[in-house]
C-alpha cells in the first residue's frame, strides 16, 4: 500500500485525535477519513450540486429608503 505524509496544525491534529478517540495523531489522521468513507458522508451531500446555485443566489428584495 502506498503511504502519504500529511502535515497538520497541532490544533487540527488534537481535534482529529478527539474525534477518533486515539492518543496517537498518526492513527487519528488515518481513522478519521476511514470513518468518513465508511459512513458515506461525502461532501456532495452537504454542499449540493450545480442546480442548488439558484437556491443560494435568489434575488433579495430591495430596501426602501427615505
Amino acid at each position: 500500500m502506498a503511504q502519504v505524509t500529511v502535515t497538520l496544525d497541532a490544533d487540527l491534529a488534537i481535534d482529529a485525535m478527539t474525534l477518533s478517540g486515539t492518543t496517537n495523531p498518526q492513527d487519528a489522521v488515518e481513522l478519521v477519513p476511514r470513518d468518513h468513507l465508511a459512513r458515506g458522508r461525502h461532501t456532495g451531500t452537504r454542499t449540493g450540486d450545480a442546480a442548488d446555485g439558484q437556491r443560494v443566489n435568489q434575488e433579495r428584495p430591495t430596501v426602501q429608503e427615505g
